[in-house]
């Protein structure tokens, strides 16, 4: 029986391993009153690596996704985005720093199309200012299609350009979905968190769903976090898996190895169980 590594072993993949991490955490923790509810979390992500964060309901998942995007800050430990520290920055920073994020339930603009919910998520390319805008600028308009041309572009990726002028309410749950992400993807990052992008999908979305997050991957080079529940596409897709119990990680390692850790079976899978929600 082959062990997942210890958990404050890094798991780089190895066309990572010539470059540094995109992310480090070192000891991150975060306490509410008198409770841990995440503690000693170390990882190290690659620049393009398709990572998986599982555990039981209640492990402190979610709150370490709040704590990379800087929704909390951290009781103790660092965070270390492309060699720089993130202490004391906010949401919006981490933001132009390059760490995007979706969210468990859909949090789009339904009564805005398609296109308009996309450019929300190029904010960081406006470069007008309040009297441009008002009195409708040259230099607004530039920027507005400027704008709207890349917005169609990240939609065309994703075969979506058709419902461009639809609105985000409009569309089928799982388009839905997929509209999350291409807006988050229009921050620009080079990390993209996905806190669990299958929810409510059928197994052909959830097929979808895992081509296009390789899509991803090797269309902007960028790495790939994300919290799932289907376990089929976490150990068909991701190449470094972290697990999470009571707010420690308890393993890190590939599909493989996770699948047969003894302490990963006993604390999270369940004793011959095969399949198991995340």
């Amino acid at each position: 029986m082959t062990s997942a590594k210890n958990p404050l072993d890094p798991f780089i993949p190895l066309r990572d391993q010539d470059k540094s991490p995109i992310l480090e955490c070192k000891s991150l923790g975060i306490d509410f009153g008198g409770l841990t509810a995440v503690d000693e979390f170390n990882i190290a992500i690659g620049r393009t690596e398709i990572c998986g964060l599982i555990g039981p309901n209640g492990a402190g998942k979610t709150t370490v996704f709040n704590l990379l995007t800087k929704v909390y800050t951290p009781t103790r430990g660092s965070m270390i985005f492309d060699g720089q520290d993130t202490a004391g920055m906010n949401t919006q920073q981490a933001t132009r720093l390059g760490i995007a994020r979706t969210f468990q339930n859909i949090r789009l603009f339904k009564e805005m199309t398609v296109l308009e919910n996309v450019m929300v998520g190029l904010h960081n390319m406006k470069r007008y200012n309040m009297a441009s805008a008002i009195f409708r600028l040259p230099n607004y308009w530039s920027v507005e299609r400027e704008m709207k041309n890349r917005a169609r572009q990240l939609l065309s990726i994703f075969d979506m350009e058709s419902v461009a002028k639809s609105k985000a309410g409009s569309l089928p749950y799982g388009s839905q979905r997929r509209l999350e992400i291409v807006r988050a993807l229009a921050t620009n990052p080079r990390l993209l968190l996905l806190d669990e992008p299958a929810a409510g999908m059928n197994p052909s979305e959830t097929g979808e769903l895992m081509l296009n997050i390789k899509k991803i991957r090797d269309t902007f080079g960028i790495a790939i976090m994300l919290i799932e529940h289907d376990m089929s596409l976490v150990m068909g897709i991701c190449e470094g898996i972290a697990v999470l119990n009571y707010g420690k990680l308890i393993a890190k390692g590939t599909p493989e190895e996770i699948q047969s850790d003894p302490a990963v079976i006993e604390a999270y899978l369940g004793k011959g169980a095969e399949q198991h929600e995340a």
